[in-house]
């Protein structure tokens, strides 16, 4: 198999400095939040920032939903270096730097807009036993220009190297316009553009920036959960989620040189995805439950092996098999982290 070239892989997102501990229910309780979700912070969750880092024993990492699925994907390539590019908005601070740091740990190519308006954002993973409830304070996630980054020259010429695009349903709540312009660019090409449905509210307060991007997206990428409540919003009338796959496949595209794949994952329930005309499941890993650290990471890690196997012009099949491997390591441990090498044949 050639191995693949520098930056053929580009992502596009929030970067965050990810602040993960262990909490108790009464700390979900004093913050409003479930146990099991993700969202952005409100006034009301200010404080739950500082409070996580005094109460609990933290961990940082270089995180956001996109980054982390290409310094998977990077991972699980080993080299060369670079493999994928990213850009996002961080700010000029010590938790940029640190930012900075891990990205250049990982490997990944990345280029942020520096800006010092907004700090740096940050993703506070607040941990009960299996669950994790994400909250996200973008701060300067949220300030990413097209005009003044993507549009650049020396930044577009990036976009151009790639050949395979995965930016995650978040960034439509920062910049859709930077969205369908590299949407629009690889539809022109032939080039493969990934996306993903995120988290629920997405589909319900974003819908319009949305559906403008999905007649672009050659790979969609949902969980049960948010595969519901996009059926729902769309206004499907079901809830099997291998009937809302065929539809979600079905909707408007403009490049038909390539069939819609629409994939979504279930936990320990088996993947569902669009193959040609027909819905297949794919069995996930067998995992001891006992053997679950943290399910924080496991959407974002199974893209990222998805597209390690992506970008070499593996078959879908393999590159399900990627993402089951790669989110079954990720799984066993605190974080999105994962060891040194993959063991993935």
């Amino acid at each position: 198999m050639p191995s693949p070239s520098e930056n053929i892989l580009f992502g596009m997102g929030n970067p965050l400095l990810d602040i993960s501990a262990v909490v108790d229910k009464d700390f979900l309780d004093k913050f409003g939040l479930k146990p099991n979700d993700q969202i952005l912070a409100e006034d009301k969750h200010k404080a739950l920032f500082a409070e996580i880092v005094q109460r609990n024993k933290v961990e940082y990492h270089a995180g956001g939903s996109t980054q982390n699925s290409v310094k998977i994907a990077q991972w699980m390539i080993q080299k060369p270096h670079k493999v994928a590019t990213f850009f996002g908005c961080i700010g000029t601070d010590g938790f940029g730097e640190i930012l900075k740091k891990k990205a250049e740990e990982a490997h990944v190519d990345a280029r942020y807009y520096e800006q010092n308006e907004e700090p740096t954002g940050t993703c506070a993973a607040c941990i009960t036993g299996d669950n994790r409830s994400l909250v996200a304070n973008l701060a300067a996630a949220n300030c990413y220009k097209k005009e003044k980054h993507l549009d650049l020259d020396s930044n577009w010429e990036l976009v151009e190297k790639a050949k395979v695009y995965y930016i995650a349903g978040f960034f439509l709540t920062v910049s859709p316009e930077s969205i369908l312009k590299v949407a629009k660019h690889a539809s022109d090409n032939n080039k493969i553009f990934c996306m993903n449905l995120s988290a629920p509210f997405i589909s319900q307060f974003f819908k319009e920036p949305l559906m403008k991007v999905m007649p672009y997206v050659d790979i969609l990428f949902g969980n049960e959960t948010e595969a519901a409540t996009f059926a729902k919003e769309q206004g499907f009338e079901t809830d099997d989620i291998a009937e809302i796959a065929r539809k979600t496949q079905n909707l408007p595209k403009e490049n038909t040189r390539r069939q819609r794949v629409v994939v979504f994952t279930q936990g320990k329930d088996d993947t569902v995805a669009t193959v040609d005309d027909q819905v297949t499941m794919f069995p996930v890993v067998d995992i001891d439950q006992n053997d679950i650290v943290d399910t924080n990471g496991a959407g974002d890690s199974f893209v990222g092996g998805f597209l390690s196997a992506l970008i070499q012009d593996q078959p879908l099949e393999e590159c399900i098999r990627a993402g089951h491997y790669a989110a079954n390591v990720i799984i066993k441990r605190v974080g999105c982290t994962f060891p040194e090498k993959p063991n993935f044949h």
